[in-house]
Parts: structure tokens; sequence; C-alpha cells
């Protein structure tokens, strides 16, 4: 059974529809970027690594292919039955007890700009609590644009999408509601979420409250970190 929709949070399009707007058949659609390449490089090879929120497996997959081996967490059933490869556990990552801890803790798809200060707290809480001694937390965060450059859009000529990313539109307190559309010659989806941009010190301080520091950022434009116990 599907759980309830979160308030602020949407989508449309086939399928069925997560608590906070994704649609799992576009998620199985979306092709894999760079991110793998990027955490592989990051991180000893073969290490056991935990991904929170990992949905159909995107990145869960050629992780896997790459002789990692991952523990997959969402809190979709839905989502969760299209993983392969990888141990999978269904829970919300905020109260996730995954029975250890994990050389690498992955925390991606922009999760730390939950809306919600508490539920932005319970992740780091999450990922401090998962990494082994000596292992690491990456993280994935927005680009300093991604809230201004807008509207923009992106099209993937080798699979027919275009996403655009339409508007990010203030609901108060340092939230933005943002919205974005995505559309294939056969299919299209939205979805409506929301995101509090962070400045690198308030993502930071963030870091910090849950005993966890910057250790190197792994990309030019800062969006991919690399963090440790502090």
């Amino acid at each position: 059974m599907s759980l309830e929709m979160r308030e602020g949070y949407g989508g449309t399009g086939p399928g069925a529809i997560t608590p906070d707007g994704c649609a799992v058949e576009l998620y199985a659609r979306l092709p894999v970027g760079d991110e793998p390449d990027i955490i592989a490089a990051a991180v000893p090879a073969g290490a056991s690594v935990l991904e929170l929120g990992c949905g159909v497996g995107r990145m869960t997959h050629p992780l896997v292919e790459r002789g990692f081996t991952v523990t997959a967490v969402d809190e979709s059933a839905e989502m969760l039955a299209r993983v392969r490869g990888a141990r999978t556990i269904c829970s919300p990552v905020e109260s996730l007890d995954a029975g250890g801890t994990f050389d690498v803790v992955l925390l991606a798809s922009f999760l730390v700009h939950a809306g919600d200060v508490a539920v932005r707290q319970g992740l780091l809480d999450t990922c401090r609590r998962h990494v082994a001694g000596g292992g690491c937390v990456l993280i994935q965060r927005e680009g300093p644009d991604y809230h201004t450059d807008l509207p923009r859009e992106r099209v993937d000529p080798g699979i027919g999408l275009t996403v655009r990313i339409v508007s990010a539109e203030p609901v108060g307190d340092g939230v933005n509601s943002v919205r974005v559309e995505y559309e294939f010659p056969d299919a299209a989806w939205t979805h409506t979420f929301l995101a509090r941009p962070l400045t690198q010190e308030q993502f930071e301080e963030a870091l910090a409250e849950a005993g966890l520091k910057v250790d190197r950022y792994l990309t030019d434009d800062q969006v991919w970190v690399r963090a440790v116990p502090a």
C-alpha cells in the first residue's frame, strides 16, 4: 500500500508516486550520470556502502557492478522492488537502524536540502550513526545557482528526455517549493518538493551538529562532498 503524500510534496504521471512525490516509473527510466564514478574515486575498492534514499537503484546497480557491497535503503517498497544485487531495507532514513556500521554512507539526491530542519538533522544523524571508524559520508549538495538560474532545461537526446526545473517559489522560513517537469516522447511526469538552500557555511554547520566535518569537496562545483566523523 502506498504511503500518504507528504505535505508540500506531490507528483503526477504514470505509475506509483512515493510520499515525497517521486514517480517510480520515471526514476526507472532516468540514465546513470557520473555519480558512480565520483563515488568510486573517493572511497576504497570493495567498500561496504549504505545508500540512503536509493530509489530504484539508479546508483546502486553501477556500484554493485564496480564490486561494492551495497545496503540500499528507501521508504518506498515500490522503489525497492526494482533494486537488484543489494541488501534492501524499507525504512524512513531518519529512523533507520541498519544493524551495523559501513565504510561509506551515501546521502545523494540533494536529500541534505530537506525543507524541514529536523528531517535534515535526522538524515545527518543517521549518516553519523552508521559510518564506521575510519569511514566517510558522501553527500550530494545543490549547486550554487540551483534555485536562481530558472527556468532552465536539460535535454538528453539519447533517451528523448527533457528535464525542466520550472520554478522555486519561497514558501516561508527559507524554504522554496520547487517544480520539475520530465518529458519523454511517450510519457510525462511532474515533481513538486520543498528544498532549503544552504550556503557552504550553513551546510558545514549542519554537519557539525551531527558530529561530522568536511574532509574535502570532491568536485569543482562543491556539489559532492566527502565528510568524516569530527
